[in-house]
């Protein structure tokens, strides 16, 4: 098979390549060559840019295309519009933050979608991302009717992420000692590991499957106390969990999903935020692996980062040891 992909040198991206290398198909990576522009010498790089410059795939034949980096409309149709003749099958990486309400636990891919007041901003940022990756959706639906894959992921986790929303818990669980905890250990937490994401995305291309998907994890339901329990058994170094209420965090300002990843408040509004239906998935062959191969990979590719780099996501250990000093206190 030939696999052109948009993007392919970042997180997801570059595991779809190891994937469909590994299943020894032929791939060709499109994008503006400013991230790692060195990986993958074996295989064909086109330069270009999505938003303006397609120069480099016109004329050209693939099997197949996935598209990893689309978040504004009409960059995904012109993408879409010019390859609707040049490949069989599209694969657009959505997200699930496409659905407009949380409230309900076990929401399948026909929950409601959000919709913007201006449909034709082109600004990304935290309330038009998600309605903008519908209308991402609707676009590439609307050049490839019936051909288009729509995979919504959750969270994505594992080697090379760039948002550490996943990282700063094995890492900081690593570090040992007292560590704070947000909520209470039975709070459900959903995520994917990206090899596995990758892995199922070129099947499923293989398989000439077509439709959208929730695709997060893992296959039955997972507690943050769990997680961290398995970080410290794949860690080395003793750790003594504290786990603080979400009110106390709150009060003091703690930011959820950023100061401290996969955290969310338990609120109405929120209750099925970590309960996303992904069984059509996991019929179509969808897998995980081990918890503990997750966290241990997710450790080994943090090992080689440079110690002094900043972190995406996390509490600063400042401001970990003030807060569990003013819960000790009853500050």
């Amino acid at each position: 098979m030939k696999l052109l992909i948009i993007g392919g040198t970042v997180f997801l991206g570059r595991s779809l390549v190891e994937a469909a290398l590994a299943r020894g198909h032929a791939v060709t990576l499109f994008n503006r060559g400013q991230h790692n522009p060195d990986l993958f010498p074996e295989v064909e790089k086109l330069r270009g840019d999505r938003s303006g410059d397609l120069e480099a795939l016109q004329g050209r034949r693939w099997d197949a295309v996935v598209d990893t980096c689309g978040y504004v409309p009409r960059v995904v149709r012109n993408s879409a519009g010019l390859l609707a003749n040049a490949v069989d099958h599209y694969t657009f990486i959505s997200s699930i933050s496409v659905f407009s309400d949380f409230r309900k636990s076990g929401m399948d891919e026909n929950g409601p979608l959000g919709t913007l007041e201006d449909a034709g901003t082109e600004e990304v940022n935290g309330e038009t991302y998600g309605p903008l990756k519908v209308l991402c959706e609707q676009a590439a639906e609307e050049a490839m009717p019936g051909r288009v894959l729509t995979i919504r992921p959750g969270l994505i986790v594992g080697p090379w992420d760039p948002t550490d929303r996943f990282t700063y818990w094995p890492h900081r669980v690593a570090q040992g000692g007292e560590m704070l905890a947000p909520g209470r250990p039975e709070q459900a937490v959903q995520f994917i590991d990206v090899r596995d994401l990758a892995e199922w995305n070129v099947r499923m291309i293989e398989d000439g499957r077509a439709g959208v998907y929730n695709a997060t994890g893992p296959d039955t339901p997972l507690a943050m106390g769990r997680l961290l329990e398995e970080c410290k058994a794949v860690g080395e170094k003793p750790v003594r969990l504290t786990w603080v209420s979400q009110e106390f965090l709150l009060e003091k300002g703690v930011q959820p999903w950023t100061e401290l990843p996969l955290w969310v408040p338990e609120e109405p509004d929120t209750a099925g935020f970590s309960a996303i239906n992904c069984r059509k998935a996991i019929s179509d062959g969808l897998t995980f692996r081990p918890l503990a191969d997750t966290i241990r990979a997710t450790l080994e590719w943090d090992a080689t980062r440079p110690a002094e780099r900043p972190w995406g996501a996390g509490l600063r250990p400042e401001r970990e040891a003030a807060l569990l000093a003013d819960w000790h206190s009853g500050a």
